[in-house]
């Protein structure tokens, strides 16, 4: 079963930040940024390594993997919630994966020094 979602502004800002990092331009920072998380998600639940998904705007579609499917329906049932809104939800917590911390000003006031 196909599984279409809206990218999340999280998600989105995440690939802006990505994409200048890189030095990408924003739809393609994008898509790296999806396949990323597509990629732990079914590496946790299946153990693939390979994911096929389209990115259109903000409007991903991805076909998940039999385990994974039966993973978000097990996770939507009974929530009134949509097993391609869990997916969303999956992806967008790693909206921040593999970033690095922007500046030690954003470290917390207790952690120790760095140096």
């Amino acid at each position: 079963m196909m599984y279409t979602f809206e990218v999340s502004d999280r998600l989105y800002e995440a690939a802006e930040r990505w994409g200048e990092k890189m030095m990408q331009d924003t739809d393609e920072a994008l898509e790296t940024k999806v396949e990323q998380s597509l990629l732990e998600i079914e590496h946790l639940v299946s153990q693939s390594h390979e994911v096929e998904f389209d990115v259109e705007g903000r409007t991903v579609s991805y076909e998940p993997t039999d385990e994974l499917a039966a993973f978000l329906e097990r996770q939507a049932d009974g929530r009134d919630i949509d097993e391609s809104d869990v997916l969303k939800m999956h992806v967008d917590l790693y909206a921040n994966a593999f970033l690095e911390e922007a500046s030690s000003e954003e470290r917390p006031p207790n952690a120790p020094p760095t140096e």
